[in-house]
C-alpha cells in the first residue's frame, strides 16, 4: 500500500455525509453544508465564554464529536480498503478518549477534557484538523500494518 493523497475536501465530504445521514427527520435538508458544519462545530470566543467551565456533556454532543472520528475512519476505509472502528468513552463531565482502530493498530488517539466546550474557530481549522488526522492515520498504518504471509 503506497502513500495516498488525502486532502481537506475528502474529510469535508465524509463529515457532511455523516451529518446528513444522521438527520432522521430532514430538519437540515434546507441548510447548506457550510452552514450545517458551522452550526455544529464552530464557536467563537464569545460563544465559548458563555459555556461554563464545569458542566455535564449531553449524549447528542458526544455523538457529534464522535461523528468527526467516524468521518476519519470511513474516509480511511475509502482510501485504503481497510476497515476501521471508532471507540469513544466519555464521562458525564466531558473527560474521555476517542480512538480509531484498523486491524490491531490505533490510528487516531484523542483525549478530551471539557468536551462540552469542544469546537473549532473556523471551518478551515476543522478541515485542516481532519486532513491532518487522516494523513497521520495513514502514516501510522503504513508503519505498523501487518505483514501478509
Amino acid at each position: 500500500m503506497n502513500k495516498i493523497v488525502i486532502n481537506k475536501e475528502d474529510f469535508k465530504k465524509e463529515l457532511i455525509r455523516q451529518l446528513r445521514a444522521s438527520d432522521q427527520f430532514g430538519s437540515w435538508s434546507k441548510i447548506s453544508d457550510e452552514e450545517l458544519l458551522t452550526k455544529k462545530y464552530i464557536k467563537t470566543k464569545e460563544e465559548l465564554k458563555k459555556i461554563p467551565i464545569i458542566a455535564d456533556i449531553d449524549e447528542i454532543w458526544i455523538n457529534e464529536i464522535k461523528m468527526i472520528f467516524k468521518a476519519i475512519a470511513l474516509q480511511f476505509e475509502r482510501k485504503t480498503g481497510v476497515m476501521c472502528n471508532v471507540v469513544m468513552e466519555m464521562s458525564h463531565e466531558g473527560f474521555g478518549r476517542c480512538i480509531v482502530i484498523a486491524d490491531k493498530i490505533v490510528l487516531v488517539d484523542k483525549y478530551f477534557k471539557d468536551a462540552h466546550r469542544f469546537s473549532y474557530r473556523t471551518l478551515d481549522k476543522l478541515y485542516e484538523d481532519g486532513e491532518k488526522l487522516l494523513n497521520k492515520a495513514h502514516t501510522v498504518y503504513l508503519q505498523y500494518k501487518p505483514c501478509k504471509e
